[in-house]
């Protein structure tokens, strides 16, 4: 028995990369899938991938529409409905980001950015608690990043992403007395349109010469992540056995799957009378003991990594 046999799923941004590869193991597992794309090429990203399930023995449809209006998302869902009668699991993957330094980032960049990652994410989830709600069942799958906990040249692709954690939270305690559950992802892959595997290397070196990662704040697993591996661990959590996962954050990739503690203060001081800045001053080399900006004096190599990985990037980047 598959484990989503009978299931029916959409995933956005499904035309190649990760959202290919989350689409192709839901399939694998049983579950009936609506693969949303832009439409790229001819024929469309999207459909060649439906049709690459429905080669495998599986049941797919492709929808051509943007995830960044209620009207493209509106489109997704009635495809899904008149087509399969029914949803179960909405993965959100669709999305892109925008490089440059926060006083070179233009207005229609950062709107763009946030128009995709983060409100196409609330249009389509708004849409499929709807459904989950009404039956009592129903997963949701967001797509974070690790670039939302801190990244270069990425601040409102950082700021769209970690969005998308609060949103996550804030859905799974909406809708989990319902039975319904909603979790998000950091997905780790290099071979997708946005990453190559060279990234993870230039990322190791970095790690391994400055002894802290360049992206973030947590070390890259052992192997350069695939977006395979992803799809893996995010079909994994759309089944009943990950049910007791609600409103949680995963890194999901380079050999590693792992579960974020919850948000909460590392150190801190209480006064009773409230704090003032001749208090704070008092407490000030407590609280942030041991606590330094990194982000000065930085080695100069280091920083030639950092711009020449950004270049990279600016150069490879693919249009929305």
């Amino acid at each position: 028995m598959k484990r989503l046999e009978g299931k029916v799923a959409i995933v956005t941004g499904a035309g190649s990369g990760i959202g290919r590869a989350e689409a192709m193991t839901l399939a694998r597992e049983g579950a009936k899938v609506i693969v949303n794309d832009l439409p790229r090429g001819e024929p469309p990203s999207a459909e060649r991938v439906a049709a690459e399930i429905r080669a495998a023995g599986g049941e797919a449809i492709s929808v051509n529409a943007t995830v960044s209006t209620t009207a493209g998302a509106t489109q997704i869902f009635e495809a899904a409905l008149d087509t399969f009668g029914r949803l179960d699991i909405l993965v959100n993957n669709a999305g892109f980001g925008r490089l440059a330094p926060i006083w070179e980032m233009s207005d229609a960049d950062w709107e763009t950015v946030v128009a995709v990652n983060l409100r196409g994410t609330f249009f389509m989830t708004r849409n499929a608690t709807a459904i989950f709600v009404k039956q009592r069942s129903g997963v949701v799958i967001n797509t974070a990043s690790e670039s939302g906990t801190g990244d270069y040249y990425l601040s409102g692709y950082a700021a769209a992403k970690e969005g998308v954690v609060g949103f996550t939270r804030g859905v799974a305690r909406d809708v989990g007395r319902y039975g319904v559950r909603c979790n998000a992802i950091r997905p780790r892959a290099f071979d997708t349109r946005l990453s190559r595997e060279s990234g993870y290397e230039k990322l190791m070196t970095f790690q391994r010469r400055f002894g802290f990662p360049m992206t973030a704040f947590y070390p890259m697993g052992p192997i350069p992540g695939k977006s395979a591996e992803v799809g893996e661990i995010t079909t994994w959590l759309c089944t009943d056995e990950a049910k007791a996962a609600n409103g949680k954050i995963f890194v999901a990739g380079c050999g590693e799957v792992a579960i974020f503690d919850e948000a909460r203060p590392v150190r801190g001081f209480l006064s009773r009378e409230g704090w003032t800045v001749d208090g704070l001053s008092q407490i000030g080399a407590h609280l942030l003991y041991g606590v330094r900006n990194e982000f000065l004096d930085m080695p100069k190599e280091a920083l030639e990594m950092i711009d020449e990985r950004a270049k990279t990037h600016i150069e490879q980047r693919p249009n929305p």
